[in-house]
């Protein structure tokens, strides 16, 4: 996995990217501060996010929600010196997955990492059957709004109506949504005509 390294600490960032190596990971950066790490996540597009809190400029959750804005969101392990129930809470608002209190050895690190990629794994799920159930209930709309007009300009019953629906969607091989969407798209030629007037 490749994994950004932020931390400002020069020591600690070269002993979490030899930790990194060691599990087998590829270490990228590190970066001194938040700036250069939003910059250097935008440019190497890692995996992975390992961001210390307390970062010159704009600190690690700032840095992490910034990326996650701006179309660029991973799973993130932020790294503290201080074990601070505020930060944790803050850390859990921000979305993170994982949160470390320094000093770190190889086995938290690498639990952590495990942990992050899984929960992300699980947001990304749950998003996706998100946008299906939206998705499936736009379309469940349209078919309605069609078997509607149907109903109108062919004085069918919603039955009936549904049932033309189905038989065009089989004899063009399309799928219902697209039948419904084509019908609401050219309703205009559903509507009766207006009568012309009489002449004398």
């Amino acid at each position: 996995m490749r994994v950004l390294v932020a931390e400002d600490d020069p020591l600690i960032a070269l002993a979490l990217i030899e930790r990194l190596r060691m599990l087998e990971h590829e270490p990228l950066g590190p970066a001194g501060d938040g700036e250069e790490a939003v910059a250097l996540a935008k440019e190497t597009l890692p995996d992975l996010y390992l961001f210390d809190i307390e970062l010159p400029y704009i600190d690690g959750l700032a840095a992490a929600a910034r990326l996650a804005d701006e179309g660029f969101r991973r799973p993130v392990v932020v790294i503290t010196g201080v074990d601070d129930q505020g930060l944790v809470e803050r850390s859990i608002a921000s979305g993170v997955s994982a949160y470390l209190t320094k000093p770190i050895d190889a086995r938290e690190l690498d639990a952590a990492i495990k942990l992050a990629h899984l929960r992300q794994t699980e947001f990304e799920a749950l998003e996706a059957e998100a946008t299906k159930a939206q998705q499936a209930l736009e379309d469940r709309k349209l078919i309605e709004r069609a078997k509607g007009l149907l109903m109108s300009a062919l004085q069918l019953s919603e039955q009936d109506a549904f049932r033309r629906l189905q038989k065009t969607a089989r004899e063009r091989n399309l799928r219902l949504v697209e039948v419904a969407h084509r019908i609401v798209e050219q309703q205009s030629l559903l509507e009766p005509k207006p009568k012309s007037p009489a002449r004398s």
